[in-house]
C-alpha cells in the first residue's frame, strides 16, 4: 500500500498550516487515496519525520509531494537529509519524492485565475 505526504514549509501562523492540511484532505478525497497526511519542515506538526514514521507501520511505500513552488534549498538540502534519517530507522520503507509545483501546466491556469479575478474587482 502507498501513503502520501503533502510536505510544506510550515508557519507560526496555525491557520496557514491548517490550510495545508485541508489541501491534503482534499487530495485524499478527490484522488480516492486512503492514507494522505500533511507534514511540515518547521512551524507545524507533524514534522516530516513524524509523519513518515507513523506511516511506516501501515504502508510499504510513501510518496512525498512537496507543497513548494520551486526546487530551492529546502528541497535540495533539507528534504534528502530528513528522508535519509527516516530510512535509517525504517530501511524497508520506500520513499519517493514528487517534483515541486513549478513547471506544472496547472500553475499557469491558477495564476491566470487569480489575475483575472483580481482585475475584475471593482475599484
Amino acid at each position: 500500500m502507498t501513503g502520501y505526504v503533502v510536505f510544506a514549509h510550515g508557519s507560526s501562523i496555525e491557520s496557514a498550516n491548517q490550510a495545508v492540511r485541508v489541501v491534503a484532505a482534499d487530495m485524499a478525497r478527490r484522488g480516492g487515496l486512503d492514507i494522505v497526511e500533511a507534514a511540515f519542515l518547521e512551524g507545524g506538526l507533524p514534522s516530516l519525520g513524524g509523519a513518515l514514521a507513523s506511516m511506516a507501520d501501515r504502508v510499504s511505500h510513501v510518496v512525498v509531494v512537496p507543497y513548494f513552488l520551486t526546487l530551492g534549498l529546502h528541497l535540495q538540502r533539507d528534504l534528502p537529509r530528513l528522508i535519509g534519517e527516516v530510512k535509517l530507522a525504517h530501511p524497508g520503507l520506500r520513499i519517493d519524492v514528487a517534483a515541486p509545483l513549478d513547471q506544472h501546466p496547472a500553475m499557469v491556469d491558477a495564476l491566470l485565475d487569480r489575475a483575472r479575478e483580481t482585475a475584475c474587482k471593482p475599484a
